[in-house]
């Protein structure tokens, strides 16, 4: 499903030029489950920005379902993302103003989805995540578990065929964050492929392959 041959990735310019990736080699399939771990400054988080789709590599390859992507504007990246990704992050980014329903409602306005569909997914993927009891509630009346949920339900309202989620536990204690990983779990058994960067070993197990990263470069790669 993915395939990165030889990226790199930098920021600044000149005497300033960092580089994050140096070269970066792997793939992943379709309905795999993917950590990938680092310590601070290892790449990680531009890795799964590039991964998404929020960002573009300087050199090198990625083919995303047997398209080259190096070359797309940001109006095709868009696209892609839309139709192809759903994400979620440590900070929830939910807008604070508006319910749950609302919150999970935004991604398919982007993508046309008539109202009363979109009132009717909403709610279904709220119910899915154990929230079809806090449609109207907004962030502020929610858990951080909670939160996560509703960022969750907002995911998967477009059926993507990818989850990128970064440090989707980070915020959470540890009971509320077992709860998440086995929603995870769950989305993975009915098929999605999913990719989470995080820094927990704990969080790590749940996934089927761990990708460390160190200095820009691929450390370690292993499965079960």
């Amino acid at each position: 499903m993915i395939s990165i041959q030889n990226g790199k990735k930098s920021y600044g310019h000149g005497a300033t030029l960092v580089p994050v990736l140096k070269d970066i080699t792997l793939d992943i399939a379709a309905h795999d489950f993917v950590a990938i771990m680092g310590p601070s400054g290892s790449g990680k988080s531009t890795l799964m920005n590039v991964l998404g789709c929020l960002d573009v590599l300087d050199e090198g390859r990625y083919v995303l379902n047997g398209e080259n992507l190096d070359n797309s504007s940001e109006a095709q990246l868009a696209r892609v993302r839309n139709q192809l990704f759903g994400f979620v992050f440590q900070s929830f980014n939910l807008i604070p103003r508006q319910n749950a329903l609302r919150n999970v409602e935004l991604p398919m306005v982007y993508a046309g989805v008539p109202p009363d569909e979109r009132l009717a997914r909403a709610s279904q993927a709220l119910s899915d995540v154990g929230l079809g009891h806090r449609l109207d509630h907004t962030p502020a009346q929610l858990s951080g578990g909670q939160q996560q949920r509703v960022a969750i339900a907002r995911a998967l309202v477009n059926d993507p065929e990818i989850v990128i989620a970064d440090e989707p536990t980070g915020a959470l204690d540890s009971k509320s964050g077992t709860e998440i990983m086995e929603i995870f779990c769950d989305m993975h058994a009915k098929g999605k492929t999913i990719i989470m960067v995080t820094h927990e070993n704990e969080i790590a197990a749940y996934a089927r392959r761990v990708i460390h990263l160190r200095d820009g470069l691929v450390d370690r790669d292993s499965c079960k």
